[in-house]
């Protein structure tokens, strides 16, 4: 591959798969040397399977640890590293950056022009300023009010893939036997499970225009319903950003969540029942100081338990969901509103 332009992809098992597929599977001006990993455990040591890189890589792509990237850059001569995850600060995203410029490489973005995959029907997507602020509950009542309005609709997720790469290349998930068969993990069925309990159909998987492909064909409308703070893998008829009070500030300061942001059409400020006035506030005047343009909607986000006598006036261990506090930066989350 003399003369082309190597390449490392930075993600977590996401973004980084899809900015491969879209913009370097096939071209001819790069050679991906490797992917790095971060956020997820258990990815990096694998590789990207051939049947996913492409007659260009016989023996895959291999995933590297984050931790190695300066000693990749130097090892390969590395001309650029392309950022490919989602829900760190803008500070994190240049700190890595200044690793990549000191190393030698350029610092790369791929940007929506590149690697969004343009739909033959209607397409809404549903992202968000931070991980945990309410996607895919804001998408799954987009997905109610298309139904009743007598629309058949597909909903798409953002990708999970943590078993077998090429197996999981295109999922649909209509079933909890779907789960099943794709050996789900918690995570995902968290994921999923909440839409089959609707009578709705999800797709994931790896390869995102084989997978729009196929839910084009049993779909009027199709629905993204994104991960982390990603932008949209898809071109939107209507893109839909969930914020969240919880988290003042944080739409203007983390990546590509500000993206997001300046991207949408409509802006959802969730979680207004049990958020401060003040940070409502700070949010919504946040939003409209980078979108003029884009319509602000405040919404609740009701917490139930299950069974709540048997917590009630009871000291109680509260096991949270881990993106949220975790990369999200929160230092709680529903189970202890609840």
């Amino acid at each position: 591959m003399a003369g082309k332009k190597k390449v490392i992809i930075v993600g977590a098992a996401g973004r980084d798969f899809h900015n491969f597929n879209t913009y370097y599977r096939g071209n001819p001006d790069y050679e991906v040397v490797a992917f790095t990993a971060a956020q997820i455990p258990d990815i990096a040591g694998r590789k990207y399977p051939v049947e996913l890189a492409g007659k260009d890589y016989p023996d895959g792509i291999p995933i590297e640890d984050e931790a190695r990237l300066t000693e990749l850059i130097k090892k390969h001569g590395v001309d650029d590293v392309v950022f490919s995850y989602s829900d760190l600060s803008h500070e994190q995203v240049m700190h890595i950056g200044s690793t990549v410029l000191a190393a030698g490489a350029n610092y790369v973005l791929l940007g929506p022009n590149a690697t969004m995959v343009k739909s033959t029907k209607p397409l809404i997507s549903v992202c968000a300023v931070r991980t945990g602020s309410g996607k895919s509950q804001t998408a799954r009542r987009v997905y109610e009010i298309l139904k009743k309005m007598g629309k058949r609709v597909a909903a798409i997720r953002h990708p999970m893939p943590y078993g077998n790469l090429a197996e999981q290349a295109v999922q649909r998930f209509a079933s909890y036997e779907d789960l099943d068969k794709h050996k789900c993990t918690i995570e995902e069925r968290e994921e999923y499970e909440p839409h089959i309990d609707c009578g709705n159909v999800i797709y994931a998987g790896v390869d995102y225009e084989k997978i729009l492909r196929q839910a084009e064909t049993e779909a009027d409308v199709i629905v993204w319903d994104g991960g982390n703070n990603d932008f949209s893998f898809y071109k939107s008829d209507l893109y839909i950003t969930v914020a969240d009070p919880h988290r003042p500030g944080h739409e203007l300061r983390y990546h590509p969540g500000e993206t997001n942001v300046r991207l949408a059409d409509v802006v959802v400020i969730n979680k207004v029942d049990t958020a401060r006035k003040e940070d409502v506030e700070t949010v919504r005047k946040n939003v409209a100081s980078i979108n003029s343009r884009a319509k602000i909607i405040l919404a609740s986000s009701p917490v139930t338990i299950e069974h709540p006598e048997l917590v009630k006036g009871k000291r109680v261990l509260v096991v949270e969901d881990g993106p949220t506090v975790t990369h999200g930066g929160m230092g709680y989350g529903a189970g202890f509103v609840a």
